[in-house]
């Protein structure tokens, strides 16, 4: 959503963009506010990726939510090393198109530049780097952190090791949502 902000010029998706290309998290009212407007155009079926992020950010979640009658049904916890994140953001590139996201590693070599789907300008975010990454870590610590107690406490987090791969992850994410 924030990038969808960003690219549509807004002045919320400027600065999202300029805190996070610094590894800094966007302030909760915006997101809230985000997520409050997006809500009112979607139905009750959806998956966030990425929020909440905060302990401020859930609590709204769940006001947002029971305003909807839409309860939450599961909260994913995605295990992954350091050191794998850290793999993953040095080699992730985005379609400028499609806005697609690909890793140089798992999807082809470091040689491409057109996006394989629509042929798009494949580029690296301005915040994919090792520097933006150890700031985004000081602040999962601090901010993010604490939400797994949070939702494991409501009986909703399923954690999931990440650094498997990617079907082996779809099928496990699959199966908590076909049982819920």
């Amino acid at each position: 959503m924030l990038r969808e902000e960003l690219r549509a010029g807004s002045e919320l998706g400027k600065e999202a963009d300029s805190l996070t290309r610094h590894g800094r998290l966007v302030p909760d009212s915006f997101v809230i506010a985000l997520v409050e407007n997006w809500l009112k155009t979607h139905s009750d079926a959806f998956v966030f990726d990425g929020f909440p992020r905060t302990l401020a950010q859930a609590d709204a979640l769940e006001a947002l939510l029971a305003a909807r009658n839409t309860p939450l049904e599961a909260v994913f916890f995605f295990e992954v090393p350091v050191e794998d994140i850290l793999d993953r953001v040095l080699h992730r590139v985005s379609c400028e198109k499609c806005h697609r996201i690909y890793s140089i590693k798992l999807h082809f070599g470091s040689g491409e530049e057109h996006c394989p789907r629509c042929g798009g300008r494949l580029f690296r975010r301005k915040d994919d780097t090792a520097e933006a990454l150890e700031q985004r870590m000081i602040e999962y610590r601090e901010k993010t952190e604490p939400l797994v107690e949070f939702y494991r406490s409501r009986s909703l987090l399923h954690t999931l090791k990440a650094a498997e791969r990617p079907e082996t992850v779809f099928a496990e994410i699959s199966s908590v949502l076909t049982a819920a």
